[in-house]
């Protein structure tokens, strides 16, 4: 069976990030699958350092397959997770893995821009992207105050995007 860890791709407190990648979680521990979450808050990414190898030794290495949760910051995704790809040993970490990209915007493109450019990097690094990229737009009006999709056609997206990937 495969490792699945979800990586929550922003630093921020509280944020829609967070809760998607934990929806996400809960989404495949229904379908008999456990996963980690891996966030990058409170987390230094700026330099090698024994706290971020311990995250990248027990989250991301055992792991066969990975699962992005990236907010659009600027038209793009956030810096740390692009310094978190920048201080780690990438050949270990990533290389020949199997990735699954989630967008997430307050706003109406879903970070459809920023999984282009996430794409672009976990190809560079030897990562399979499942084509089935989903931006998901206007998040804060989806989820409801625990943090689970209340929206029937979203929930559909994201199990038809687990279901593909779980294939993959």
């Amino acid at each position: 069976m495969s490792k699945y860890t979800i990586i929550s791709g922003t630093n921020r407190d509280d944020s829609y990030t967070k809760r998607v990648a934990h929806e996400y979680q809960r989404l495949l521990k229904d379908k008999n699958i456990p996963a980690s979450v891996l966030s990058l808050r409170n987390v230094n990414v700026m330099d090698e350092n024994e706290e971020l190898s311990a995250l990248v030794e027990e989250l991301i290495v055992p792991a066969d397959k990975l699962i992005f949760v990236v907010p659009e910051y600027h038209g793009s995704y956030p810096g740390v997770l692009k310094a978190m790809f920048d201080v780690i040993n990438v050949r270990k970490a990533f290389w020949w893995k199997k990735a699954l990209l989630v967008g997430v915007a307050t706003g109406r493109a879903g970070n459809l821009r920023g999984l282009e450019h996430l794409t672009g990097v976990l190809n560079h690094m030897k990562m399979i992207v499942h084509p089935n990229k989903l931006p998901i737009s206007v998040v804060d009006t989806l989820l409801d105050d625990a943090g689970i999709f209340e929206h029937a056609p979203t929930l559909m997206a994201i199990n038809q995007q687990l279901e593909e990937f779980i294939k993959f």
